[in-house]
């Protein structure tokens, strides 16, 4: 006797029912969502440091102005901008160490000439009182501290997904769904992010 298309219905109810609570206990579900934490801080990191790149052309010119004779440094910033506006920037960078570990080279880089540039500037009396370059000055303040945020978020952000990757039992279905941990930055890189660049005068 074939069974009833309720028994039917029945049975495929149950098995979805069954498979959710399995998903659930065996953590398949915290990865999902832990996996979109972790793109949505790396969105917000990239939207930080896409704010400073577009600050960038600005300062260059306005200082440029004052102290065009300091060419190598204003051609080290412009090609560390460059550099680092023409890295392809795509969800995989999250899951290759490598793609990510460049990420961090060529934005430290930019943060290392911005470091220069702003040195130079303490030598320009004129320039540091004139009032476009102050306002670049407390844009670029600002978003220094957003990216310094912005970072902080994704690093416990990936933490908290590592954790999940490598505990037991959620590591059998980080294995079985293909799961790795995620890269961050490194403990070298963030010190030297916390310290440049200095954007700081004397009011």
């Amino acid at each position: 006797m074939k069974p009833s298309l309720f028994t039917r219905w029945s049975g495929l109810l149950m098995a979805a029912l069954l498979s959710s609570v399995l998903l659930s206990g065996c953590g398949y579900n915290q990865f999902q969502s832990k996996d979109e934490a972790t793109k949505a801080a790396w969105g917000e990191v990239v939207n930080q440091y896409q704010r400073r790149a577009d600050l960038i052309p600005n300062l260059v010119n306005t200082v440029k102005g004052y102290a065009s004779h300091e060419r190598d440094t204003l051609e080290a910033v412009t090609k560390a901008r460059s550099a680092a506006t023409s890295f392809q920037i795509t969800p995989e960078v999250l899951n290759n160490p490598e793609a990510f570990q460049k990420f961090q080279q060529v934005q430290g880089e930019l943060s290392g000439a911005l470091s220069r540039l702003m040195a130079v500037s303490e030598n320009y009396p004129q320039l540091k009182a004139d009032a476009g370059f102050r306002d670049l000055q407390s844009q670029l303040e600002g978003t220094e501290n957003r990216i310094t945020v912005a970072r902080q978020r994704y690093i416990s952000a990936v933490q908290d997904y590592n954790v999940t990757v490598r505990s037991f039992p959620t590591n059998l279905t980080a294995m079985a769904f293909g799961y790795q941990a995620k890269p961050s930055f490194t403990v070298a890189n963030e010190a030297a992010i916390s310290t440049a660049p200095t954007v700081n005068f004397g009011k």
